[in-house]
């Protein structure tokens, strides 16, 4: 069974509640407030001690050269999937808060409702349009531009074609502004080429950037159907392969959807994967991307992760 068929299931008895297309009072969301920063002219911030950077910085302490598939980049499954009930909320907090956190790569899923996007979770509209995440990355790149924020952006609960998709978004890069916050090309830019911008990764066949799941740049470990029992040793075993086989972009979720709400298996899996990091696996380096499940309900997930870099 796939996610959305999952997902349909498992919330049957509160079908009456699944959303239709988002009121029009938020279909205009989307707009900048101000010409959207990222541009690469730029300047970098000044170099400063390891020990200086914190979770809104950390992506300072690299070196421009740096390779994304080098690092070690938290992130979170569904990142703006709050609402809807327990079996489809998958975080606790916003995007901004995400990124102030540590965070540094989105799981943004789409529904396509005229000439924008609206942010849903299978049937579940989020009350967010894809423009307040823009704005989210645009205000935190701002204020903190030794970093970058990579994007999937995935279609959900639409059944557009990928024509309409890739004008939907264009749009949005042109017609709203949004263009310069992002880094849209083939394959995966050093640190410093993503600084201040939004490194798209595309999960639908009409979007330009970075080939989602493409074999020669990414490893992904995404059994979202396996309970948390289950899961762990494919997590553990993961991160134990971009630890000893480096050269692509691992990607390792710890969320799941199995047995249990997200939440409930977040609970179970987030403290044997921090145990792990601190424990049999504090040597490692560059683990790739991490995307969980209310990870800030964990203290100190994040900054464990982060040591691994």
């Amino acid at each position: 069974m796939d996610r959305r068929g999952f997902l349909t299931a498992a919330t049957a008895t509160g079908a009456a509640l699944a959303l239709g297309a988002p009121p029009a009072a938020h279909a205009r969301t989307g707009a900048p407030a101000r010409t959207p920063t990222g541009t690469t002219s730029r300047p970098r911030p000044r170099p400063r001690t390891r020990a200086a950077f914190g979770l809104q910085d950390w992506m300072g302490a690299h070196a421009d050269a740096t390779p994304l598939r080098a690092l070690t980049i938290p992130g979170t499954h569904n990142s703006a999937a709050s609402t809807g009930g327990p079996w489809v909320a998958c975080q606790n907090t916003t995007v901004a808060r995400q990124l102030d956190g540590g965070i540094r790569y989105l799981d943004v899923r789409c529904r396509v409702t005229g000439d924008s996007f609206a942010l849903h979770h299978g049937a579940y509209y989020q009350n967010l349009m894809f423009g307040d995440v823009l704005a989210a990355c645009r205000d935190f790149l701002a204020a903190h531009p030794s970093e970058t924020v990579l994007m999937r952006v995935k279609q959900e609960y639409s059944e557009e074609g990928d024509a309409v998709f890739r004008q939907v978004f264009d749009r949005y890069l042109d017609a709203k502004g949004w263009r310069p916050l992002f880094r849209i090309g083939d394959g995966l830019p050093p640190l410093g080429e993503a600084r201040g911008r939004v490194v798209l990764l595309a999960d639908n066949g009409g979007l330009p950037g970075v080939r989602w799941g493409d074999g020669a740049l990414f490893d992904i470990q995404d059994d979202y159907m396996a309970e948390p029992t289950a899961k762990y040793p494919k997590i553990e075993a993961h991160f134990r392969k971009a630890a000893q086989q480096p050269g692509r972009l691992h990607v390792n979720h710890v969320s799941t959807a199995a047995l249990l709400p997200p939440r409930w298996n977040a609970d179970r899996l987030n403290p044997r994967v921090h145990t792990l990091l601190d424990g049999a696996g504090a040597g490692w380096r560059g683990l790739g991307i991490v995307p969980m499940d209310f990870p800030h309900t964990r203290g100190g997930l994040v900054e464990s992760l982060l040591r691994h870099n």
